[in-house]
């Protein structure tokens, strides 16, 4: 079965849309809190100012709502788990829609707020079996929002790496969708079941060519928290990187995953 077909997990397209709101409200808090120069200061997004990053949230959460004004499609037919590298493949167009943005909308605060109130009016509106057209493809509102736990988790740490003493909060569930996705990506790219990954408490998932583990203590364990492994799958952290500071443990032969990583950049 190729890997695109894989069958993704469920989730509960309540808490989603819940954990989407809440996490689009801490990261609104804390950008209207900015000041021009902390806006003007540089990311680790190449050449993104922080300015360029906190529209580029608005451009990837609004995308849902700009969705719902168009016509429906006919079908969705893009998986979850194939949006990882449909996105990656859309990187240039995103670039420019950023820029775009954040030059045309100087005032952050109004963007966020508008961005907000419509979303939480679209979402409380419409069921998560409507299909949109997105950027990386056709999917499923419900499929799409899990997308968004993504975005707004990566990106709420990508502004606390560049902002001195911006502490934004995760929501849980959107960490916890953010985290999952992101392994079973991994899963999708090295399939097999020589390899237990754990993010505690949020997934595992088995990976990697070679003998099937079945029963007692895998002979290869990987083992990280939920912010680490999401620097390791998007490319914010090298796992030589992770495993000198200790921020990752690995056993056995086939547990380096280095050379899988990021499994999304």
């Amino acid at each position: 079965m190729p890997p695109a077909k894989k069958r993704a997990r469920s989730y509960d397209p309540v808490k989603t849309r819940t954990a989407v709101l809440t996490q689009f409200g801490h990261v609104r808090q804390a950008v209207s809190g900015l000041t021009g120069e902390e806006l003007a200061l540089p990311t680790r997004l190449g050449s993104w100012t922080v300015r360029d990053l906190a529209a580029h949230v608005v451009l990837v959460v609004g995308a849902a709502s700009r969705a719902l004004d168009r016509d429906e499609p006919a079908r969705a037919e893009l998986g979850l788990l194939e949006w990882p590298s449909a996105i990656a493949a859309r990187a240039g167009d995103i670039d420019e829609a950023t820029r775009e943005l954040a030059g045309a909308e100087p005032d952050l605060a109004a963007l966020y707020a508008r961005t907000d109130e419509r979303l939480a009016r679209d979402l409380a509106d419409t069921p998560g079996d409507r299909v949109l057209a997105v950027r990386a493809g056709v999917m499923t509102l419900a499929d799409f929002l899990i997308t968004r736990t993504v975005e707004l988790v990566v990106h709420a740490d990508d502004l606390n790496a560049a902002v001195p003493g911006l502490d934004i909060p995760y929501d849980r569930q959107a960490l916890a969708a953010c985290t999952r996705l992101l392994a079973d990506t991994l899963a999708v790219k090295a399939p097999g079941g020589s390899t237990e990954v754990r993010i505690p408490p949020y997934a595992v998932v088995q990976c990697v060519e070679g003998p099937r583990h079945t029963r007692g203590t895998p002979p290869n364990v990987v083992e990280t928290d939920p912010l680490t492994w999401i620097r390791l799958a998007t490319g914010r952290l090298a796992w030589r990187d992770a495993v000198a500071q200790a921020a990752v443990s690995a056993s056995g032969e086939r547990a380096d995953l280095g050379g899988l990583l990021p499994v999304m950049a």
